[in-house]
């Protein structure tokens, strides 16, 4: 047998052996002067590939920086995410080295004049985006971004301690020390001591043990939500309709029961925790008259989404006629249950941690030098998710916004072709009225600028930017080669 495989081999090692030899014949056929030539061409190419991929320290880079503007006080731990020197950070547009290319906010309320035609993408540090014009910066062709999860465990924790405000009678003892025995008794020790004692018949609770949580919203806080319930001994029946898959992957699908339908989940909770978005059409008011009529008499609301989704003038209906006896706690005010009894508002704390502010900052901060260097998208709250690894350091990339309108990608890369550019790899990806491509081309164009501006003309071509290699070619120096062609025709 072993002789048979060696028989078998020979012919292979005799081609090899054939093929060997031909080779060094071919090499034999060129002069030493252009081997010499290639082999440097060569040497030269592997050169400029490294030196592109060598990542550049603050003392050796001294061209011009990226510029972010905030608003707010941003954590410095996010701050300290954008290197020193590629990156200049201020509130002071003057103390910038030029014009702001991006904006990290918190809970500024910003305005379409505060972004200027330089600006390319929005960081909110935090999940809600109801304080930034995203209808209009999308009609501009900026992304916004938000830092879903970020403060999730915070929210978490303060569910947790709104379950425990709901059933234990805790805020109102505490009410009760400060506003009766304290002023009754006088100051002596003694007298209050004994009230304090006696008094704990007043304020008599259920536990959270085996009582079911209804979780609306299973996404980055529901999720934890949901196991902080269920270590607590909770039942926990929960609902979402758009469930993504990575959500899903966080839920403990085999001790939790997902209802069918909102209904559902409202007539089996004891306590119902809300963590939705505020979408007008679609979640305002998503509690109502309705949906409190088939809840159990005795549930309790936690609320740290958005204060819209509850209708207040229902609850207090419902309060008051006795239909209702739990409680209400929410970080927002609500105009029609100021001053009730059941209604346990507090400041809005929900993200209101270190943790969470560094969290969030150290995400925003990452995701918008994603975006600057490579035009990488995640987290964008209208903008699709888009992702192209780079081909090789000597692609030229060009990202493109654009209305998501048939026929605009067949008239980009039309174009591209009859100006003698090939394209080595591109994306396109859409989300809603928009579009946006990343495209990597074989070589820079002779004339960006003028390429950028034809391709502007292009109709329903919002914005364009080149980007190179960041830092380290004339096409990736930062504040370059972005044209916004609502800006240029004006």
């Amino acid at each position: 047998m072993f002789s048979t495989l060696r028989r078998i081999a020979k012919p292979n090692t005799l081609r090899s052996t054939v093929t060997r030899s031909s080779v060094a014949a071919q090499k034999r056929a060129f002069s030493s002067d252009e081997i010499d030539m290639l082999q440097k061409l060569l040497d030269e190419a592997k050169a400029r590939k490294e030196q592109a991929a060598a990542p550049i320290s603050p003392e050796d880079y001294d061209g011009p920086s990226f510029n972010i503007q905030t608003f707010n006080a941003i954590s410095p731990v996010g701050l300290k995410r954008f290197p020193a020197g590629k990156y200049k950070i201020s509130a002071d547009v003057d103390a910038l080295n030029g014009e702001p290319h991006a904006i990290m906010l918190r809970s500024h309320k910003l305005q379409v004049d505060d972004v200027k035609p330089t600006v390319r993408a929005i960081a909110r540090c935090g999940a809600g985006t109801n304080n930034i014009p995203v209808a209009k910066m999308s009609e501009m062709g900026i992304p916004v971004f938000n830092t879903p999860g970020a403060n999730a465990n915070a929210v978490k924790e303060l569910v947790v301690c709104s379950l425990l405000l709901a059933s234990r009678g805790i805020h109102e003892g505490i009410q009760h020390v400060r506003s009766n025995i304290m002023p009754e008794e006088n100051g002596d020790y003694a007298k209050i001591s004994a009230r304090i004692e006696k008094d704990k018949k007043l304020f008599v609770g259920q536990e959270l043990a085996g009582k079911t949580l209804g979780v609306i919203g299973l996404g980055h806080i529901g999720s934890r939500v949901v196991g902080a319930a269920l270590s607590l001994g909770m039942k926990v029946v929960g609902f979402d309709p758009a469930l993504s898959l990575e959500s899903a992957w966080r839920l403990p699908g085999d001790q939790m029961t997902r209802a069918g339908s909102i209904d559902e989940l409202f007539k089996a909770a004891d306590y119902i925790s809300l963590h939705v978005p505020y979408i007008k059409d679609k979640t305002h008011h998503l509690l109502d008259a309705e949906a409190l009529s088939m809840m159990k008499p005795g549930v309790s609301i936690c609320n740290f989404a958005r204060g819209e989704i509850v209708d207040g003038a229902a609850l207090r209906s419902a309060f008051e006629s006795g239909k209702m006896t739990g409680k209400y706690i929410s970080d927002f005010a609500d105009p029609d249950l100021m001053g009730h009894p059941q209604h346990i508002v507090i400041p809005h704390l929900g993200a209101s941690t270190a943790e969470a502010e560094e969290n969030s900052a150290a995400m925003a901060a990452d995701q918008i030098i994603d975006f600057l260097e490579t035009g990488s998208i995640r987290n964008s709250v209208n903008f699709p998710s888009a992702r192209l690894e780079p081909k090789d350091h000597d692609s030229y990339r060009l990202c493109i916004v654009n209305e998501n309108s048939p026929g605009v990608l067949g008239s980009i890369t039309t174009f591209l072709g009859e100006e003698g550019i090939n394209i080595e790899q591109q994306i396109n990806l859409s989300r809603g009225e928009l579009a946006y491509s990343v495209i990597d081309l074989e070589g820079l164009p002779t004339d960006p600028e003028g390429l950028q501006n034809k391709l502007g003309k292009i109709e329903g071509i919002l914005s364009s930017r080149f980007i190179g290699v960041p830092f380290h070619t004339e096409i990736g120096r930062p504040g370059t080669f972005y044209h916004v062609t609502w800006y240029q025709a004006d």
